[in-house]
């Protein structure tokens, strides 16, 4: 069974760099009936969080991105001190007592030598235990260079010279990174992991501690990682905000997964992927081994896609976070009909809850530039005609609305914006709205007339 799993360290929130990590594997798992681990690495003592944990399980919630078990490194330590006595009794680990002195001393020197810093070994071959004094715990690099394929970069070859006997676990007792990463992975039966090509020398030193341990690494694909439209590695000054904070902007979490999985993957020209349709298509394979560029712009159009897509019911279940309060005396009946008349027009809940106020709250105020433009003394003669005639109407109908505009223009000579666009300032207090009908007949013959005989009297416009 494919096992891929998403591994972040809780010292921070889940920003999307991490989120599009957690949905490739995601997606590959279920792709394949597999499964997706969800793991918390909190070994670092000093500066994993709670609240960090908090909002990276809130994140993925939000995202759906369902993880199918959950484990926290901090409750595995009998498990990691198991195997790191598994490489004392191989001889594969030993204490190394150098203190932050000997190393900074030892590192500096090496820097003027013109070599690259890196432990020389002077612990490595100890007899004796040195009682009452602080050590961490180092491996026994093997004379061996490291080579591994990776799916999206090929073959990958390290020389051991690159390396040092890396530390695994600290001298506070916590295990460092590499060491735990390992023991889970082996543990939790990981045969594929998929992340940030960041991590290339981190696998290398990976794929020695499978070989002490005699174990079969996992498949590696190391994707490359986003950047902001200046191609540099992507930070909060290219709006790399939490994940959570997107959810704030309005975006939807569909729309997010949907653009962050073609931040590194293809499939053809298509654009707007479904979960369900992304669970079907989603490989490996077609991980791309280019960086991505980030896109604000992007990011908001396929918001704006998934926003039409959404069935109005659903929609408005999102948007209601955004929404005024005034709204909520309405029936959800009617909201979802005015939530309906938005989704062509709105690239964020924001913008739809912002759109769609008008249909809760009788416009206080006429937009300066559209009113100008069209609340003219010509029109008010026409205005008043066309009220009695939609008196008259059934605002059921949309021929009889139809029918009421109609006889409007043929008897002052009018086209239908010099008529509309009055009408919909009215309604609206804008001249950008949805469709004239479909608002008539969702706000009702009484508001919609009482609107109406509103602007007629703020006719001609005057600016304030």
């Amino acid at each position: 069974m494919v096992r891929t799993r998403f591994a972040p360290s809780p010292t921070g929130h889940l920003h999307i760099g991490g989120l599009r990590t957690a949905i490739f594997n995601y997606f590959f798992a279920k792709a394949n009936i597999g499964e997706f681990l969800l793991r918390i690495e909190d070994t670092d003592r000093e500066r994993s969080r709670k609240e960090y944990t908090k909002a990276i399980l809130e994140g993925l919630k939000w995202c759906s991105i369902d993880w199918d078990d959950i484990c926290y490194q901090s409750k595995r330590q009998d498990i990691y001190e198991k195997y790191l006595k598994e490489l004392f009794d191989k001889g594969l680990a030993y204490r190394c007592y150098c203190s932050k002195e000997r190393l900074e001393k030892l590192k500096q020197e090496q820097i003027e030598k013109g070599e690259n810093p890196h432990y020389d070994g002077h612990c490595r071959n100890l007899k004796e235990e040195i009682k009452d004094k602080d050590f961490v715990v180092r491996i026994k690099l093997p004379s061996e260079d490291i080579d591994f394929k990776d799916v999206v970069h090929g073959d990958m070859h390290f020389s051991y010279k690159e390396f040092d006997d890396f530390i695994i676990r600290r001298s506070d007792g916590s295990f460092m990174y590499n060491f735990t990463n390992v023991i889970d992975d082996i543990e939790c039966g990981i045969t594929h992991v998929i992340r940030g090509d960041d991590h290339l020398t981190n696998t290398a030193k990976q794929v020695v501690l499978y070989r002490l341990f005699s174990k079969s690494a996992p498949v590696y694909a190391h994707v490359p990682m986003i950047l902001g439209e200046d191609k540099t590695r992507l930070s909060k000054r290219h709006g790399a905000q939490s994940v959570l904070e997107y959810r704030d902007m309005g975006i939807l979490p569909d729309a997010l997964v949907n653009y962050l999985i073609r931040l590194g993957w293809s499939y053809g020209d298509k654009e707007i992927f479904t979960k369900d349709e992304l669970i079907e298509l989603f490989n490996i394979e077609n991980l791309n081994n280019s960086a991505a560029v980030f896109n604000p712009e992007k990011l908001l159009w396929v918001n704006a896609e998934h926003i039409k897509l959404m069935s109005p019911k659903k929609l408005l279940e999102y948007a209601k976070p955004f929404m005024d309060r005034r709204c909520f005396d309405y029936e959800n009946n009617y909201l979802i009909r005015a939530v309906e008349t938005m989704q062509p027009r709105a690239a964020t809940l924001k913008e739809l809850a912002s759109g769609m106020l008008f249909y809760c709250v009788s416009p206080k105020e006429y937009e300066q530039k559209g009113a100008k433009k069209y609340l003219k003394e010509s029109v008010k003669e026409p205005l008043v005609f066309l009220l009695e005639r939609l008196k008259e109407a059934d605002f059921n109908s949309e021929d009889e609305l139809k029918k009421a505009f109609e006889e409007t223009m043929e008897k002052f000579e009018l086209k239908m914006v010099k008529i509309a666009q009055p009408v919909r300032i009215g309604l609206t207090g804008r001249s950008a709205a949805p469709g004239i009908y479909e608002m008539l007949m969702i706000l009702g013959k009484d508001e919609s007339i009482s609107r109406i005989e509103r602007v007629i009297d703020a006719i001609p416009f005057r600016l304030s």
